[in-house]
């Protein structure tokens, strides 16, 4: 059983990916920061039948990271990993917050590059493996009061390509993923986004990724008209 670790599992895509890997007979290591959502995915994971774990870490900290996935290692073959955790804030640029600043970048750039080092030795070490990141079209063009989120998004992209180049013919699927917005609680605390409902559900998008886990590139479109 290939054992695939999903950060930001505790609700939205990171959740709904977690349930199909689960489905397609992968052992997930549903990750984040707050252990109360992750044990309630764990479960519904066991419920399905499937074998899950809970890793309470922040990705945002050197230390944490590279313990938890080496704690990890030590009892299970990592065979993956899936970048998903992610924040965002929103608005003119010049009323952005530095807290706000630092937090997307901590988060959406430091957190998946820290990870992304942890976990990527053990998947050389056995030939083979998968990275996948999830980025967001904002890593695709410009976007008006996303100017940092878009910043951030673009980073990723790049690490994403330039990883995808280095690691070529070593065995490791590394997988770039543009999606618009989401009906899920990313956008609980924004109006940046008046009407949530409108957007594809994460279940939606999560089915359209597994399908096409293959390609390099998977791009889906915000549904919002």
């Amino acid at each position: 059983m290939k054992t695939i670790i999903i950060t930001g599992a505790g609700s939205g895509l990171g959740k709904e990916l977690a349930l199909l890997f689960s489905q397609k007979g992968y052992h997930v290591v549903v990750a984040g920061r707050t252990a109360e959502k992750l044990s309630a995915v764990r479960n519904e994971l066991a419920d399905g039948g499937g074998k899950a774990d809970v890793m309470v870490v922040d990705i945002r900290n050197r230390e944490d990271v590279f313990l938890k996935v080496k704690e990890l290692s030590g009892r299970y073959d990592v065979y993956g990993l899936v970048n998903n955790a992610g924040v965002g804030h929103f608005g003119p640029f010049v009323e952005m917050d530095d807290a706000q600043i630092v937090e997307m970048l901590d988060t959406n750039v430091l957190g998946t590059i820290l990870m992304t080092k942890a976990v990527l030795p053990f998947l050389l070490g056995r030939g083979e493996g998968r990275i996948m990141n999830i980025i967001s079209t904002a890593g695709l063009r410009g976007k008006v009061n996303e100017s940092v989120y878009c910043a951030s998004k673009f980073a990723v992209r790049g690490f994403t390509e330039s990883l995808q180049k280095e690691f070529e013919g070593q065995g490791i699927k590394i997988n770039a993923v543009y999606m618009g917005g989401m009906d899920t609680p990313f956008w609980t605390d924004s109006d940046h986004v008046k009407d949530p409902s409108r957007l594809r559900s994460a279940r939606e998008v999560a089915e359209i990724i597994i399908e096409q886990m293959e390609q390099d590139t998977i791009v889906i479109e915000s549904n919002k008209g």
